[in-house]
């Protein structure tokens, strides 16, 4: 955000800030996570080189936050991408890979309403070639 203020040459208090890709509703939910998380302390360099990156666990604090419907979820992936908050981003990505987690493809398109567009001799090939990617 603070680029954004510098990009927009900012200097009162009272200077209106282009947001032309978060929507007012949406920005109100980035507030009310940076509120929460405000005395968080920095990610420490482990954190930021991959070590947590693997830990699909969602604080209990941020379970009602992302108890939210799926086009609202994706707006703040956006936001939070857009405005550069990378813990929002990292806890809103945790949360749409927690509802694929163990999932089968079949499931997955229901769930994120996606039409299948593979023949079923397309599925069967892209299945051999990552058959090793699959949990048995």
């Amino acid at each position: 955000i603070k680029s954004l203020l510098d990009d927009a040459g900012a200097d009162s208090d009272d200077s209106a800030i282009p947001l032309v890709n978060v929507t007012g509703p949406i920005f109100k939910k980035v507030i009310e996570y940076c509120q929460v998380h405000k005395d968080d302390p920095p990610a420490s360099e482990e954190e930021e080189g991959g070590k947590d990156k693997r830990n699909d666990e969602i604080e209990q604090r941020d379970l009602a936050f992302t108890k939210i419907d799926q086009g609202t979820l994706f707006e703040l992936i956006l936001a939070a991408n857009y405005l550069d908050i990378k813990p929002l981003l990292d806890l809103t990505c945790k949360t749409v890979a927690n509802m694929i987690k163990g999932k089968k493809p079949e499931q997955i398109r229901k769930t994120f309403n996606i039409k299948n567009d593979f023949t079923a001799e397309e599925e069967e090939q892209v299945r051999k070639e990552n058959e090793w990617c699959e949990e048995k």
